[in-house]
């Protein structure tokens, strides 16, 4: 089947290369001239594990082509939109700029039949306007909502593997004919069983937005749970296992921490509550208080690196990672990276290493010392923050980390070192919501 995809970010551009990957003929069109140029030539603009050898193997076999042209959407039978919608300017609300923008530029070049088919993550009632902007448009072209779920770092297996299809289709023989198109593009993962659930638009946007929700509830409960931890001289982790074997609870997402950031869970859990406001609802008010807890993690790892080392200014800070999470470049709205900066700004000399997100950080945060390893982070510290769990600082070493520091301090930013063994070997550890 022939697809074009409008929006090749990171969203847009996994989708594309995906979709080449089983067989398709696809386009992916983008406004920005340097992110075409990079994917044309097969090479990933942003790090995710597997893309690169996708988008290579898909280019040279002719199915994937990228370009700025929007014209270049005709005559493919299936439209992807999979541009960003990010937090407004001086709002919670979602900026729907770019969905707008993407769906008005396509109508000129579809046909009776075509079916585009929304990825962006939208507010409840955005795909019945853009269906009925799609079906007064005289191309006979029908509308679909089909949300993403990729978890960044396992992009590309999300794709092509997902846990869950979900359609958002019109009623009668239109949502009919939406149905049908979209199962002959999903139609390997399907034939391995891969769970199908078609609805109406309202719900497909509802399931996207929902799901973060409920997983940023989870970490900020955990996160509260710390809090009260703290206080009291429990175990937050500890406590996270014991509850965790519960199976209507469960373990995942029960890791208290410096709490959740990236490009989805913070400013999607704001446009969702916005929404809520929208419609005269306060059913979603509960969700401040999940941002604010959220937020308060990074005010508590500051304070623990001043507790450590008595006043930040002047001393040497090694921060390692700044990504938002391990697996990843992206430090939208990551606390790693806050937390170096407000270090920085309180008169720290902050060394920051992060295996893939240096680079990103320090178009966004320049004034922090970035630098090319570990090692190099480490020598002559005041203090260590481990605030992105790589696998390669979980399985630091702290004797050979004491070689390098000049203080043995460090604060546990994700819960993921050994209390015992560090401090065993000298050290001051200061973990969230452990004794």
């Amino acid at each position: 089947m022939r697809i074009s995809v409008i929006g090749c970010g990171y969203l847009g551009a996994v989708h594309a290369a995906c979709m080449a990957e089983l067989g398709h003929d696809v386009v992916g069109i983008d406004v920005d001239e340097r992110k075409v140029a990079e994917l044309s030539a097969g090479r990933a603009p942003f790090f995710e594990p597997g893309l690169p050898e996708v988008l290579e193997r898909a280019t040279a076999s002719g199915r994937l082509r990228f370009t700025t042209d929007m014209t270049e959407a005709a005559g493919a039978q299936v439209h992807f939109v999979a541009v960003g919608t990010p937090q407004t300017k001086g709002s919670h609300a979602a900026d729907l700029t770019y969905v707008d923008a993407a769906v008005t530029g396509l109508l000129p070049h579809l046909a009776d039949g075509d079916l585009v088919v929304g990825k962006s993550t939208v507010p409840v009632g955005t795909a019945a306007r853009l269906a009925q902007l799609v079906r007064t448009s005289s191309s006979g072209a029908e509308l679909a909502w089909n949300p993403e779920f990729l978890r960044e770092g396992f992009a590309v297996q999300d794709t092509v593997s997902p846990d869950r299809f979900v359609y958002g289709v019109p009623a009668g023989q239109a949502g009919e004919r939406a149905t049908a198109l979209l199962d002959e593009v999903y139609a390997t993962a399907l034939a391995t069983g891969t769970p199908r659930i078609v609805t109406d638009y309202a719900t497909a946007e509802l399931v996207k937005v929902s799901a973060n929700a409920f997983l940023a509830t989870k970490i900020s409960f955990i996160n509260a749970m710390a809090e009260i931890a703290e206080a009291t001289g429990a175990d937050v982790t500890q406590l996270a296992d014991a509850i965790g074997h519960d199976a209507r609870i469960g373990r995942r997402f029960l890791n208290a921490g410096l709490g959740f950031g990236g490009g989805c869970l913070p400013k999607d859990i704001r446009a969702f509550q916005a929404r809520a406001d929208e419609l005269g609802l306060e059913s979603l008010a509960f969700l401040a208080d999940v941002d604010a807890v959220n937020l308060r993690r990074r005010d508590r790892v500051v304070a623990l690196a001043e507790e450590l080392v008595g006043t930040v200014s002047g001393a040497r800070i090694a921060v390692l990672g700044v990504a938002f999470k391990p697996d990843s470049d992206d430090v939208r709205d990551s606390p790693a990276l806050d937390v170096a900066r407000r270090l920085h700004d309180a008169g720290a000399h902050v060394a920051v290493f992060d295996p893939e997100a240096n680079a990103t950080a320090a178009r966004l945060v320049p004034d922090l010392d970035y630098v090319a390893d570990a090692a190099t982070a480490l020598r002559g510290a005041d203090a260590v923050l481990v605030l992105t769990e790589w696998p390669e600082f979980r399985q630091l070493d702290p004797a050979v980390v004491g070689e390098l520091v000049a203080h043995r301090r460090v604060v546990d930013g994700r819960n993921v070192l050994d209390p015992a063994a560090w401090r065993s070997a000298g050290y001051e550890y200061r973990g969230l919501g452990r004794p």
